[in-house]
Protein backbone atom coordinates (compact mmCIF):
# COMPACT_ATOMS: atom_id res chain seq x y z
CA UNK A 1 0.00 0.00 0.00
CA UNK A 2 1.18 3.40 -1.07
CA UNK A 3 2.20 5.39 1.92
CA UNK A 4 1.32 9.14 1.85
CA UNK A 5 2.25 10.14 5.92
CA UNK A 6 5.46 11.83 4.91
CA UNK A 7 2.71 14.37 3.65
CA UNK A 8 1.24 16.65 6.72
CA UNK A 9 -1.46 17.06 4.60
CA UNK A 10 -2.80 13.66 5.51
CA UNK A 11 -2.65 14.17 8.79
CA UNK A 12 -5.75 16.30 8.58
CA UNK A 13 -7.00 14.62 5.56
CA UNK A 14 -6.44 11.06 6.26
CA UNK A 15 -6.49 8.75 2.73
CA UNK A 16 -8.65 6.04 3.02
CA UNK A 17 -7.54 4.58 -0.41
CA UNK A 18 -3.93 6.34 -0.27
CA UNK A 19 -3.19 4.09 -3.91
CA UNK A 20 -5.86 6.91 -5.27
CA UNK A 21 -5.13 10.50 -6.13
CA UNK A 22 -5.78 12.40 -3.29
CA UNK A 23 -8.03 15.90 -4.44
CA UNK A 24 -8.60 18.60 -1.22
CA UNK A 25 -10.93 21.03 -3.02
CA UNK A 26 -14.21 23.01 -2.34
CA UNK A 27 -17.14 23.11 -5.42
CA UNK A 28 -15.92 26.43 -6.36
CA UNK A 29 -15.20 27.47 -9.96
CA UNK A 30 -11.49 26.67 -9.49
CA UNK A 31 -12.29 23.69 -7.17
CA UNK A 32 -14.73 21.99 -9.94
CA UNK A 33 -12.04 22.48 -12.76
CA UNK A 34 -10.19 19.78 -11.09
CA UNK A 35 -13.08 17.67 -10.43
CA UNK A 36 -14.80 17.70 -13.59
CA UNK A 37 -11.45 16.62 -14.93
CA UNK A 38 -10.71 13.77 -12.89
CA UNK A 39 -14.80 12.61 -13.70
CA UNK A 40 -13.81 13.03 -17.43
CA UNK A 41 -10.52 11.08 -17.47
CA UNK A 42 -12.39 8.00 -15.59
CA UNK A 43 -8.72 8.29 -12.92
CA UNK A 44 -9.36 7.20 -9.32
CA UNK A 45 -9.21 9.80 -6.74
CA UNK A 46 -10.45 10.45 -3.21
CA UNK A 47 -11.81 14.07 -2.85
CA UNK A 48 -11.34 15.51 0.45
CA UNK A 49 -13.12 18.84 1.43
CA UNK A 50 -11.25 22.22 2.22
CA UNK A 51 -13.81 24.11 4.44
CA UNK A 52 -13.91 27.72 4.39
CA UNK A 53 -16.10 28.26 7.27
CA UNK A 54 -13.59 26.06 9.28
CA UNK A 55 -10.79 27.85 7.66
CA UNK A 56 -9.16 24.68 6.85
CA UNK A 57 -7.28 27.04 3.62
CA UNK A 58 -5.14 28.32 6.45
CA UNK A 59 -4.27 25.58 8.42
CA UNK A 60 -0.12 24.25 8.54
CA UNK A 61 -1.60 21.03 7.12
CA UNK A 62 -3.33 22.66 3.97
CA UNK A 63 -0.55 25.06 3.57
CA UNK A 64 2.42 22.19 3.18
CA UNK A 65 0.57 21.18 0.31
CA UNK A 66 -0.75 24.75 -1.14
CA UNK A 67 1.73 27.77 0.22
CA UNK A 68 -0.92 30.03 -1.58
CA UNK A 69 -3.50 28.91 0.19
CA UNK A 70 -6.07 28.18 -2.36
CA UNK A 71 -7.89 25.38 -3.43
CA UNK A 72 -7.60 23.12 -5.57
CA UNK A 73 -4.75 21.24 -4.80
CA UNK A 74 -3.97 17.57 -5.78
CA UNK A 75 -1.44 14.46 -4.30
CA UNK A 76 -0.95 11.73 -6.85
CA UNK A 77 0.66 8.84 -5.33
CA UNK A 78 1.51 7.67 -8.71
CA UNK A 79 3.31 10.72 -10.06
CA UNK A 80 6.11 11.18 -12.53
CA UNK A 81 8.95 8.17 -12.06
CA UNK A 82 6.43 6.22 -10.09
CA UNK A 83 6.63 8.84 -7.21
CA UNK A 84 4.40 11.20 -5.69
CA UNK A 85 3.64 14.19 -6.43
CA UNK A 86 2.22 17.37 -4.98
CA UNK A 87 0.47 20.56 -7.18
CA UNK A 88 -1.38 23.08 -6.64
CA UNK A 89 -3.13 25.73 -8.93
CA UNK A 90 -6.01 24.72 -11.10
CA UNK A 91 -4.74 25.16 -14.45
CA UNK A 92 -1.04 23.46 -13.48
CA UNK A 93 -3.30 20.67 -12.17
CA UNK A 94 -5.41 20.69 -15.14
CA UNK A 95 -2.26 20.41 -17.49
CA UNK A 96 -0.75 17.85 -15.26
CA UNK A 97 -4.18 15.13 -15.99
CA UNK A 98 -4.37 16.41 -18.82
CA UNK A 99 -0.48 14.51 -19.72
CA UNK A 100 -0.79 12.02 -17.42
CA UNK A 101 -3.82 10.54 -19.36
CA UNK A 102 -2.78 11.52 -22.62
CA UNK A 103 -6.60 12.93 -22.50
CA UNK A 104 -8.38 16.11 -23.48
CA UNK A 105 -5.19 18.15 -24.74
CA UNK A 106 -4.34 17.81 -28.08
CA UNK A 107 -1.17 15.64 -28.92
CA UNK A 108 0.26 17.71 -31.63
CA UNK A 109 2.39 20.29 -30.61
CA UNK A 110 0.54 23.16 -32.46
CA UNK A 111 -3.03 22.34 -31.12
CA UNK A 112 -1.27 21.58 -27.53
CA UNK A 113 -0.36 25.10 -27.69
CA UNK A 114 -3.73 26.69 -28.57
CA UNK A 115 -5.16 24.74 -25.97
CA UNK A 116 -2.65 26.59 -23.24
CA UNK A 117 -3.13 29.83 -24.58
CA UNK A 118 -6.86 29.45 -23.71
CA UNK A 119 -6.51 27.95 -20.20
CA UNK A 120 -4.05 31.01 -19.58
CA UNK A 121 -6.63 33.53 -20.82
CA UNK A 122 -9.17 31.90 -18.33
CA UNK A 123 -6.67 32.06 -15.29
CA UNK A 124 -5.53 35.27 -16.62
CA UNK A 125 -8.87 37.19 -17.56
CA UNK A 126 -12.06 35.25 -17.08
CA UNK A 127 -11.62 34.43 -13.49
CA UNK A 128 -9.96 37.26 -11.86
CA UNK A 129 -12.26 39.49 -14.03
CA UNK A 130 -15.40 37.32 -13.07
CA UNK A 131 -14.88 36.75 -9.59
CA UNK A 132 -14.46 40.84 -9.29
CA UNK A 133 -17.84 41.17 -10.22
CA UNK A 134 -19.19 38.78 -8.40
CA UNK A 135 -17.72 40.70 -5.16
CA UNK A 136 -19.26 44.29 -6.50
CA UNK A 137 -22.44 42.74 -7.86
CA UNK A 138 -23.60 39.97 -4.44
CA UNK A 139 -20.69 40.48 -1.98
CA UNK A 140 -20.04 43.52 0.49
CA UNK A 141 -18.79 45.41 -2.97
CA UNK A 142 -22.53 46.10 -3.73
CA UNK A 143 -23.12 48.46 -1.15
CA UNK A 144 -20.28 50.52 -2.64
CA UNK A 145 -21.64 53.50 -3.35
CA UNK A 146 -19.26 54.64 -6.29
CA UNK A 147 -20.01 51.78 -8.54
CA UNK A 148 -17.47 52.82 -11.25
CA UNK A 149 -15.11 49.76 -9.28
CA UNK A 150 -17.97 47.11 -10.54
CA UNK A 151 -18.16 48.85 -13.97
CA UNK A 152 -14.63 48.39 -15.05
CA UNK A 153 -15.07 44.93 -14.05
CA UNK A 154 -18.33 44.71 -15.90
CA UNK A 155 -16.97 45.88 -18.52
CA UNK A 156 -13.74 44.10 -19.14
CA UNK A 157 -15.89 41.11 -18.09
CA UNK A 158 -18.25 41.97 -21.32
CA UNK A 159 -15.23 42.62 -23.37
CA UNK A 160 -13.91 39.15 -22.79
CA UNK A 161 -16.77 37.39 -23.20
CA UNK A 162 -17.06 38.66 -26.60
CA UNK A 163 -13.52 37.09 -27.20
CA UNK A 164 -15.25 34.21 -25.96
CA UNK A 165 -18.51 34.28 -27.67
CA UNK A 166 -16.10 35.39 -31.64
CA UNK A 167 -14.17 31.72 -30.83
CA UNK A 168 -17.08 29.80 -30.71
CA UNK A 169 -18.81 30.80 -33.93
CA UNK A 170 -18.91 27.95 -35.46
CA UNK A 171 -17.66 25.70 -32.92
CA UNK A 172 -18.72 23.20 -30.65
CA UNK A 173 -16.03 23.84 -28.60
CA UNK A 174 -13.15 26.33 -27.99
CA UNK A 175 -11.02 24.59 -29.58
CA UNK A 176 -13.37 23.13 -32.50
CA UNK A 177 -14.91 19.52 -32.60
CA UNK A 178 -12.74 19.05 -29.53
CA UNK A 179 -13.64 19.40 -26.20
CA UNK A 180 -10.44 19.68 -23.61
CA UNK A 181 -8.75 21.55 -20.76
CA UNK A 182 -9.56 25.13 -21.98
CA UNK A 183 -13.41 24.18 -21.86
CA UNK A 184 -13.04 22.18 -17.99
CA UNK A 185 -11.33 25.53 -17.07
CA UNK A 186 -13.58 28.23 -18.84
CA UNK A 187 -17.13 27.24 -18.47
CA UNK A 188 -17.52 26.60 -14.57
CA UNK A 189 -16.77 30.30 -14.35
CA UNK A 190 -19.60 30.98 -16.66
CA UNK A 191 -21.81 29.32 -14.88
CA UNK A 192 -21.06 30.84 -11.73
CA UNK A 193 -21.35 34.39 -13.28
CA UNK A 194 -24.65 34.04 -14.32
CA UNK A 195 -25.78 31.81 -11.79
CA UNK A 196 -24.31 32.04 -8.23
CA UNK A 197 -23.11 35.72 -8.72
CA UNK A 198 -26.39 36.45 -10.20
CA UNK A 199 -24.98 39.08 -12.78
CA UNK A 200 -26.09 37.59 -16.12
CA UNK A 201 -28.02 41.22 -17.11
CA UNK A 202 -25.63 43.22 -15.48
CA UNK A 203 -22.48 41.73 -18.26
CA UNK A 204 -25.72 41.16 -20.89
CA UNK A 205 -24.99 37.80 -21.23
CA UNK A 206 -28.08 37.69 -23.52
CA UNK A 207 -25.58 39.73 -26.17
CA UNK A 208 -23.41 36.64 -26.45
CA UNK A 209 -25.55 33.18 -27.81
CA UNK A 210 -22.57 30.80 -28.53
CA UNK A 211 -20.74 30.97 -25.01
CA UNK A 212 -24.79 30.13 -23.92
CA UNK A 213 -24.93 27.44 -26.46
CA UNK A 214 -22.20 25.69 -25.36
CA UNK A 215 -22.38 26.47 -21.86
CA UNK A 216 -25.89 24.70 -22.32
CA UNK A 217 -23.69 21.64 -23.71
CA UNK A 218 -20.78 21.93 -21.27
CA UNK A 219 -23.78 21.05 -18.14
CA UNK A 220 -25.18 18.88 -19.61
CA UNK A 221 -22.27 16.31 -19.57
CA UNK A 222 -22.65 13.43 -17.22
CA UNK A 223 -19.06 14.27 -15.37
CA UNK A 224 -19.97 17.91 -15.35
CA UNK A 225 -23.04 16.69 -13.76
CA UNK A 226 -21.46 15.05 -11.14
CA UNK A 227 -18.10 16.92 -11.07
CA UNK A 228 -19.94 20.66 -9.97
CA UNK A 229 -21.19 18.82 -6.33
CA UNK A 230 -17.53 17.32 -5.97
CA UNK A 231 -16.17 17.89 -2.59
CA UNK A 232 -19.88 17.24 -1.43
CA UNK A 233 -20.67 20.15 0.61
CA UNK A 234 -20.96 18.68 4.51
Amino acid sequence: MTDLSAYPITQKWPAAHPDRLQLYSLPTPNGVKVSIMLEETGLAYEPHLVSFESNDQNSPEFLSLSPNNKIPAILDPNGPGGKPLALFESGAILLYLADKTGQLIPQEPAGRYEAIQWLMFQMGGIGPMFGQVGFFNKFAGKDYEDKRPRDRYVAESKRLLKVLDRQLEGRDWILGDGYSIADIATFPWVRNLIGFYEAGELVGIADFPNVMRVLEAFVARPAVVAGLNIPARG
